[in-house]
């Protein structure tokens, strides 16, 4: 399998996940490094950087999910804001009460029917459980769609729902971490690629956040290496 992923490409794997990984962990432009990887002797230019993240981060994102340990029922959701070429998107999160992640997903828009979608996905990936709490702010559409799936037969019938904004106060600190990683990236080109590298950013949150193990870096670097048939 890994031979496969990595075919063709004119570096080693450890090297190209590498990059990926810390592209997607800590808050560094293409270009810096790009430079790092000069101090080490390599020349990679940015743009295959790019190319590496964006197509590494969603097989990375779909692999983790079997490692995920379960989350909490009392989900926090929000979102948050991201602009792509000048525009906003909207950001869809979800943690529990413990912080962990439960899911996330990117909006073109901010309205009843991309709330109904965000919470099918979530109730769709294996580690989450049926919310005995959903808590969130006082948007109305967001309101409406937790609504409607309640009579639609989403959520069960003893699902709660509060809007209660100071309750939130963990999924907005956690907004910080993604926004963090987000601003040297300055801004995404395009809906597709902005997809691909939030979907990477937010799987090295949550093996931070210790959700797929104990958060230790040689552990981490264990861990995506499994991900993708490295010994």
């Amino acid at each position: 399998m890994a031979e496969s992923l990595f075919k063709w490409k004119h570096f080693e794997s450890d090297i190209i996940l590498l990059c990926v990984r810390w592209y997607l962990k800590y808050p560094l432009s293409y270009r810096n490094l790009s430079d790092m990887m000069k101090e080490r002797g390599l020349s990679v230019s940015h743009t295959r950087i790019l190319r590496w993240v964006q197509e590494y981060s969603p097989i990375m994102c779909r692999k983790i999910k079997k490692h995920i340990s379960p989350t909490g029922d009392s989900w926090r959701m929000d979102e948050t804001y991201l602009k792509i070429r000048g525009v906003d998107h909207h950001l869809y999160r979800t943690v529990d009460s413990h912080g962990a992640t439960i899911d996330f997903w990117l909006s073109k828009h901010r309205d009843k029917a991309s709330a109904k979608r965000f919470f099918e996905t979530a109730l769709g990936v294996c580690h989450n459980s049926m919310p005995r709490v959903i808590t969130t702010d006082k948007y109305q559409a967001t309101a409406v769609a937790i609504q409607e799936h309640l009579y639609g037969g989403l959520f069960s019938c003893h699902v709660q729902h509060r809007m209660t904004k100071y309750l939130n106060n963990i999924v907005e600190q956690d907004h910080r971490f993604i926004k963090k990683i987000v601003q040297p990236m300055m801004g995404f080109h395009s809906y597709q690629s902005a997809c691909a590298t939030l979907s990477g950013i937010e799987v090295m949150h949550m093996i931070h956040k210790g959700q797929a193990g104990k958060p230790d870096v040689i552990l981490e670097i264990k861990l995506i290496n499994q991900l993708f048939g490295i010994a």
